[in-house]
């Protein structure tokens, strides 16, 4: 499909009550936490790949609202999806969770989806919890920027941004 590509690379940066980030060295995951007077900080970035596949034997993204074909733009076109997010970029490597939710074409004159997904994990101490992705995907920018407006488990109550 060529609003997502099969091989889109999410670097997550996820922070929890803070906007500073530590540099990963190719790892799944790394946290650090900051002491202050007022509150404990705690700093997670994530690193993984994010497989979309719209076609083939087995699509993880399928098509829901069609719209007819008397309409230009894709507009209103939505789309559920569970996709794998793995640690290498090759879709075989290890699986680190899924990314569930819905995205739709939401706008009219340029190629935007609007995402609500949840990215579940099932790695490590990050198994059985999730971080939840609300934001604008402006499919042709090379780098997006979407919003990490919450969490379950070990992120509850989590805030940043993915790119």
């Amino acid at each position: 499909m060529a609003s997502i590509a099969a091989q889109t690379l999410f670097k997550l940066f996820f922070t929890l009550f803070s906007a500073f980030f530590i540099e990963i060295n190719g790892e799944f995951s790394r946290q650090s936490i900051n002491m202050s007077t007022k509150r404990m900080e705690k700093i997670t970035r994530l690193h993984f790949y994010f497989h979309d596949i719209a076609d083939g034997k087995h699509p993880t993204a399928m098509q829901i609202i069609r719209l007819p074909n008397k309409i230009a733009t894709s507009f209103g076109t939505t789309f559920m999806v569970d996709d794998p997010l793995t640690e290498k970029p090759k879709p075989t490597s290890k699986l680190v969770g899924r990314a569930q939710g819905i995205y739709a074409f939401a706008s009219q004159s340029d190629l935007w989806l609007l995402m609500v997904m949840s990215f579940a994990f099932s790695e490590g101490i990050y198994n059985g919890s999730a971080i939840s992705i609300l934001g604008q995907n402006a499919v042709l920018d090379a780098v997006r920027e979407m919003s990490i407006v919450g969490g379950s488990g070990i992120f509850r109550f989590a805030r940043g941004y993915a790119l």
